[in-house]
């Protein structure tokens, strides 16, 4: 390789010169520059702790908001089938039934029962069910079916079946399907494969 001519060397020099004050000037911090950053953060920094205030103005009140709610789902909680496991809950379900029943004049005579599956109900409860076929006149069935709706728990007859009516006795074959409300935690978890 041939050496660098003296006007090569010059050439080199001035170049790299050239290329250290032209990167001292692009690269040098303007004046301007921070100034228009330091008053855009500090604007920011303004918007975000007005937020951050109307924030923790409003705490005490959704406290408050959160505590009246909370006090009303207890309240209407109370009327739910207590139990640690869902055939505890169909047994206290049925032991309401038969109570109801049997304070009937003349008490309901029930001849069978059946428990369905627990099922969910909305997103937060869960369902259980007792199914009951008796004998009876309109009147005491419907008298029966009132008298569940007045119970503090909370029950419902979900279905209701009438079958011939006994033209003799003047009685109805019925079945009746009651439900009540259980904790989430009742209901089984869906093990399962993919929707379709």
């Amino acid at each position: 390789m041939k050496p660098l001519s003296p006007r090569d060397r010059r050439a080199l020099i001035i170049l790299a010169v050239a290329a250290a004050v032209l990167a001292a000037i692009w690269f040098w911090p303007r004046p301007g520059d921070d100034a228009a950053e330091v008053k855009e953060g500090v604007a920011q920094s303004e918007r975000r702790l007005t937020r951050m205030r109307r924030l923790a103005a409003s705490v005490p009140a959704r406290e408050e908001i959160d505590k009246r709610y909370s006090a009303e789902l207890a309240r209407r909680e109370v009327g739910l089938i207590s139990a640690a496991t869902a055939p505890e809950a169909q047994a206290q379900l049925l032991q309401i039934v038969r109570r109801v029943a049997g304070a009937q004049s003349p008490p309901l005579e029930m001849k069978g029962t059946e428990f369905a599956p627990i099922q969910s109900f909305g997103g937060a409860y869960g369902e259980v069910f007792v199914s009951i076929t008796a004998e009876a006149g309109i009147e005491q069935i419907l008298n029966f079916i009132a008298d569940l709706s007045k119970q503090p728990e909370l029950i419902a007859t979900s279905s209701l079946q009438f079958r011939q009516a006994a033209a003799k006795k003047k009685t109805v074959p019925v079945r009746l399907t009651i439900s009540g409300i259980v904790s989430k935690k009742l209901v089984p978890e869906q093990k399962g494969g993919v929707a379709f």
